[in-house]
């Protein structure tokens, strides 16, 4: 399996435990891109909604892609009930959108997934003029919090961390300029997740790698996370960092 197909094996965790961006952010990009009711707007891969509510209560015309058929499903249950909202259970790789066309498309650690010359030139097409590509993701970091445990949980990984499928990024997200993209932008937003060892490791489980542990290894790696959380305070804090780069199509 893919890893980009993995994540629709766990709709349910993923709701829970993935990540959510800051409201500061939201409203820069809200007020940067000028979304509002007459907007039409394209999220790839919303996944469970961790960055659409914000985007949606705009009132704009909202359509998300979603590759999984889980995670669709799941996008439909929680916001099926707003007029604004319109997803497709596609690849957007492959998908045909007709003469559609938007004012701005985003993505929350999704288009790192997509061969990046498809992503910038076919997200490129599908903008209006003067339309805004925004592109988000989150880095945590838990060392700075706690040195003792960052190393014990380092050693945990150095043991049983042995994904069959590892994870490669590739995408280079400032390098949409290549592709006709203007006015390059990036900006840092900043939180912090406090996790007992439980939540922790309910959130490492929803790592696409991580789930391609073989047996018995998944289950001694997750009990051994669980194990040194534990032991060491029961906490695990992180500094997250949401970073958002933005680029224009120009008029």
């Amino acid at each position: 399996m893919e890893l980009r197909k993995i994540f629709d094996t766990i709709p349910e965790r993923f709701d829970r435990w993935r990540p959510r961006y800051s409201q500061e952010l939201f409203d820069h990009l809200i007020r940067e891109a000028g979304i509002g009711v007459d907007s039409e707007v394209l999220e790839l891969g919303p996944g469970t909604g961790q960055a659409t509510d914000s985007v949606l209560a705009t009132g704009c015309d909202y359509l998300a892609i979603e590759l999984g058929p889980h995670l669709a499903a799941k996008m439909q249950e929680k916001y099926g009930a707003c007029p604004n909202f319109h997803i497709i259970n596609d690849d957007f790789i492959t998908h045909d959108f007709g003469d559609q066309k938007f004012d701005m498309i985003y993505s929350a650690a999704t288009i790192q997934w997509i061969p990046e010359e498809v992503a910038y030139s076919k997200t490129f097409e599908l903008l209006k003029p003067g339309g805004m590509l925004a592109m988000m993701l989150t880095s945590g970091e838990y060392r700075s919090s706690n040195e003792a445990l960052y190393q014990k949980i380092q050693q945990v990984y150095d043991q049983y961390y042995k994904p069959e499928i590892p994870y490669r990024q590739r995408f280079d997200y400032t390098n949409g300029p290549a592709y006709g993209y203007v006015d390059l932008e990036k900006h840092e937003f900043f939180g912090e997740r406090r996790l007992t060892a439980d939540e922790y490791v309910a959130y490492c489980g929803t790592h696409s790698d991580h789930l391609t542990i073989a047996e018995p290894g998944r289950t001694a790696f997750f009990e051994g996370l669980r194990r040194t959380v534990c032991e060491n305070g029961d906490l695990v804090v992180f500094k997250d960092t949401y970073v958002l780069y933005t680029l224009r199509k120009p008029e």
